[in-house]
């Protein structure tokens, strides 16, 4: 009798004086996303972090644009991270750790992961520019400070180089969405064990 396999998907709702968030996540999509926050450059970001980690994403955000980005960014980063650790569940048989060098035009960026229960971020990305368009680029560490923080991940982000900041702003998203699709990944020689000698990642 084949084993049935329970589904990874989760969904969160967030609402604040500043915001209004509903987030839903499957871990075992094909990256399909349908994605309104509001801002635009922040809509086209999401848009690689699922399409390249293959999680299908739903995301509707409602935020106070009319004071700056910063709420509904940090607020849809912070509704992701949720969602994501509970379609992980216990992490049982994932493959928990990942890293990639990804390169894009004149910029390369590496992200690395571990789905370690412990949210830790690194970051060690600069942009010569405050702005990409109308978006504040210092928004990039705050949605991926909220992922890490919420998703029970440690996450090091490393910007190699690169002299474009739509460049290294999107290097960042699709790094950090290939190497979750690793990390995220059942491991098949796991055996459905937690993959920790503590014999736990909560």
């Amino acid at each position: 009798m084949a084993e049935t396999v329970a589904s990874r998907t989760a969904s969160v709702s967030r609402k604040t004086n500043e915001t209004s968030v509903s987030v839903s996540v499957n871990i075992d999509g094909s990256g399909k996303s349908t994605i309104s926050t509001g801002v635009g450059f922040f809509d086209h970001m999401l848009e690689q972090l699922s399409r390249h980690s293959l999680i299908d994403m739903e995301i509707d955000t409602k935020g106070d644009l009319h004071v700056d980005d910063h709420h509904a960014v940090e607020d849809t980063g912070i509704a992701i991270g949720q969602a994501i650790s509970k379609a992980l569940g216990d992490r049982r048989g994932i493959t928990r750790y990942a890293s990639i060098d990804l390169a894009m035009d004149e910029t390369m960026t590496k992200a690395a992961v571990d789905l370690s229960g412990r949210p830790f971020l690194v970051w060690n990305v600069a942009f010569s520019a405050p702005k990409i368009g109308t978006f504040d680029t210092e928004l990039v560490r705050e949605f991926f400070q909220a992922l890490a923080q919420n998703a029970g991940i440690t996450l090091h982000i490393l910007n190699h180089y690169g002299a474009n900041n739509h460049h290294i702003a999107e290097t960042c998203f699709k790094a950090v969405a290939r190497a979750l699709r690793t990390a995220t990944e059942i491991d098949p020689r796991q055996a459905g064990r937690v993959p920790s000698t503590k014999g736990t990642l909560a």
